[in-house]
């Protein structure tokens, strides 16, 4: 089961898509989210969340005060199932975030927005390879900005993500299986 963990929507159940995704533990979630609001960097966050899955790190942000989520996410059926949790969270935050969700593969929505962002995750499947996760960061740089935090999920044994100029890393954690690294945006080649 997973569940918004904290926030305004704190203990709402999220849906999950059948097959072809990878929901974020609750334990990584607690992690990861625990070190973003210690570094105040969730309240009017304009957040951005590439392979979406669920949604639920967008969300999770959303429901500890990001000012808005974008959700990408390619597949059909987790797109669909993203809107009905988009649509759940929205409800029980009230009219304090905009919630958009993208059927669109990330580096299509990267060459259309126009969007900024302060906050992205990126949650690839793991069979995305480094060479297309290394296109992916770079389409992201100019959309990001100044000091915003990239956070990368992975499988443990992958290795760490070659950034793109105007990324720089600054940590990684490993939770079993699981991956997380860390980068900020140095204004060096944003947009």
């Amino acid at each position: 089961m997973t569940r918004i963990i904290a926030g305004s929507a704190g203990s709402l159940v999220l849906d999950v898509p059948d097959a072809g995704t990878r929901p974020t533990s609750d334990r990584v979630r607690e992690s990861l989210f625990g070190a973003l609001e210690a570094a105040d960097a969730l309240r009017g966050a304009a957040v951005l969340d590439l392979y979406a899955g669920s949604g639920a790190l967008a969300l999770e942000a959303v429901s500890r005060g990001a000012a808005s989520a974008d959700l990408v996410e390619k597949s059909p059926r987790a797109a669909s199932v993203a809107q009905r949790n988009a649509g759940r969270v929205a409800k029980a935050v009230g009219a304090d975030a905009a919630v958009r969700v993208h059927r669109s593969s990330a580096d299509a929505f990267l060459r259309a927005t126009s969007g900024t962002f302060d906050l992205v995750f990126l949650d690839p499947p793991y069979d995305v390879g480094e060479t297309e996760l290394a296109s992916t960061l770079a389409l992201l740089v100019p959309r990001l900005a100044d000091g915003a935090d990239v956070v990368i999920e992975r499988a443990a044994r992958s290795p760490e993500p070659t950034l793109p100029a105007g990324l720089t890393s600054t940590r990684s954690k490993r939770y079993g299986d699981t991956a997380l690294w860390w980068a900020t945006a140095d204004g060096s080649a944003t947009g």
